[in-house]
């Protein structure tokens, strides 16, 4: 998900679609429209929106099950982020799936190629027998894209897109080059979420924030939305003096579980406290688990404490509240780990979500070869037939013409 100007995902929760039938193919489509519109999209890409999110719906109610849409804002009137998974059966011929005209069930054939060629940017990850993961994009001022195929062993294959950019600036990086994913999902029945990430960048790194507001409801949302404004009002901050601050701006609030990230160089730092936990993950497998000490932050915080773990160039930090259910990372398939984090983010969300409490998923990447800073986070201009040529690699090149 993008950042809106302060640096903060956008505190709108996720809107989840399930697609158990049908008919939840128009909920899905009259979901995108609206939310594009209050985002202030212009012309015709509320209308586009609801072509996404229809054939997504569209194709999971025909050849998929368990599969759900998820909607969110991208930050500052950017656009809208529509997100689909399902479990199964996954596509066999990825590439035939993307082209136009191309049908197993005698329909139009628009599907997936529609799809590709509306967005602005566009990512799938697809293996047989486990599923298909979908991250489109529509921005504002910019056009459609489409993506192209690539595929790999163990049955995987996926595609990146992003839009055709002359003169190597502007654009919108496909959610294969974005270092950052996060979902954010009320409890179920319930309109206000009491969960609540951000991420900032400065000259110490990456800082990223994930907060669990005690309870569910209104009163939780306060206590997270407290914890934002204390988070932004000096992230570059020792982790620790983080904390301090965060403790004492909710000390008239219900109080929250928090837990903070450092990504800087080589290294990760992690302080938290309460029910917040950080994963760090290589490609292959989970390097560690971090949680943080017993305590409410605006309660009884105990005097904050520092972790620090080496992170190699690729490495994957994975923070999320209780909300998710934290067997995830006990023993995952490398399919996950290989994800970009959108899509890494959307899968712990429809695999893993406890739908009767708030959930947050926030998935920071340090890219290969290069520091994770405000360029990373940035606009990135991608080729317009930019292929991963091996499943999962974060950094698509062109395919030769």
């Amino acid at each position: 998900m993008t950042l809106d100007p302060a640096g903060t995902l956008l505190t709108e929760p996720t809107r989840a679609v399930p697609i158990d039938h049908f008919s939840a193919v128009h909920l899905a489509a009259a979901t995108a429209r609206t939310l594009a519109r209050r985002c202030g999209l212009p012309g015709a890409l509320p209308d586009r929106a609801a072509v996404v999110a229809s054939e997504l719906a569209s194709n999971i109610a025909k050849h998929a099950s368990g599969g759900s849409l998820y909607l969110q804002p991208l930050g500052a009137g950017e656009g809208i982020e529509i997100l689909a998974a399902d479990r199964g059966p996954g596509m066999g011929e990825l590439e035939r799936c993307l082209a136009d005209g191309y049908t197993t069930t005698n329909s139009l054939g628009a599907g997936l190629g529609a799809v590709s060629r509306i967005a602005t940017s566009f990512t799938i990850r697809t293996r047989q027998g486990h599923g298909t993961l979908v991250c489109a994009r529509l921005l504002a001022g910019l056009s459609g894209s489409g993506g192209s195929a690539g595929s790999g062993g163990f049955g995987e294959s996926g595609v990146s897109g992003g839009p055709g950019v002359s003169g190597g600036s502007g654009g919108s990086a496909s959610a294969a080059d974005r270092p950052v994913g996060s979902l954010r999902l009320a409890a179920q029945g319930e309109e206000h979420c009491g969960d609540a990430s951000a991420i900032a960048t400065t000259e110490h790194g990456l800082t990223a924030l994930a907060v669990d507001g005690l309870g569910h409801g209104a009163q939780a949302q306060e206590a997270a939305q407290l914890a934002l404004r204390c988070f932004h009002r000096a992230p570059d901050a020792e982790l620790p003096a983080l904390l301090t601050a965060t403790n004492r701006a909710l000390r008239h609030s219900r109080g929250a579980a928090v837990g903070v990230l450092r990504l800087r160089g080589g290294e990760v730092l992690y302080c938290g406290v309460g029910n917040v936990r950080a994963v760090l993950l290589s490609a292959d497998e989970v390097g560690h688990h971090l949680t943080g000490q017993p305590g409410v932050v605006g309660w009884n915080m105990p005097t904050p404490q520092v972790r620090r773990l080496a992170a190699p160039p690729g490495a994957t930090a994975v923070l999320h509240t209780d909300g998710i259910d934290a067997r995830w990372s006990r023993a995952p398939d490398p399919f996950l780990l290989r994800l970009p984090p959108p899509l890494l983010a959307t899968a712990l969300v429809h695999g893993y979500r406890r739908s009767r409490d708030d959930a947050t998923v926030l998935v920071v990447r340090q890219p290969l070869g290069q520091p994770l800073g405000k360029q990373a986070l940035g606009k990135q201009a991608v080729g317009k037939q930019s292929l991963s040529k091996q499943p999962f690699v974060e950094q698509p090149v062109q395919r030769p013409r």
